[in-house]
């Protein structure tokens, strides 16, 4: 069905989810990321420790808290929206596979489903950009 032939109320649903869906989709793919920075700058120590016992070195930790705020930062004002969605999918699915691979235990397994869907929605982001109310979308 095209948009020519969909109906009036139809085409103001569609006009209306895309004007303001694409704002509060980033803003909400973006928020776990960024509390979840924001949080291992509070528990710094904690969270070294807990990616030496998987294996990571801690050291990567200042890498991961400042993709951790600054892509969400630039996806939530839709600033180098792609850019920051593939970083963020490619983290998520890294995370997924580096900390939540034990499908014996139920909540890993949620936490790597969450993951991957997560990095589905940001793929999603990178393919089809930031949508409205976006400085991606600046004249100039």
């Amino acid at each position: 069905m095209t948009t020519a032939t969909l109906s009036k109320p139809t085409k103001t649903l569609e006009r209306l989810t895309q004007t303001y869906i694409p704002p509060v989709a980033r803003t909400a793919l973006a928020s776990v990321f960024l509390i979840s920075g924001l949080t291992k700058l509070g528990q710094y120590a904690g969270t070294q420790g807990y990616m030496e016992s998987v294996g990571v070195p801690g050291e990567l930790l200042p890498i991961v808290i400042a993709l951790e705020i600054l892509a969400p930062l630039a996806i939530i004002i839709g600033w180098q929206t792609r850019i920051a969605a593939v970083l963020l999918a490619g983290f998520a699915g890294l995370s997924a596979l580096m900390f939540h691979f034990d499908f014996s235990d139920q909540i890993q397994t949620i936490m790597f489903l969450k993951n991957i869907s997560i990095a589905g929605g940001l793929g999603l982001l990178a393919a089809f950009g930031a949508g409205t109310f976006a400085l991606d979308n600046r004249k100039g």
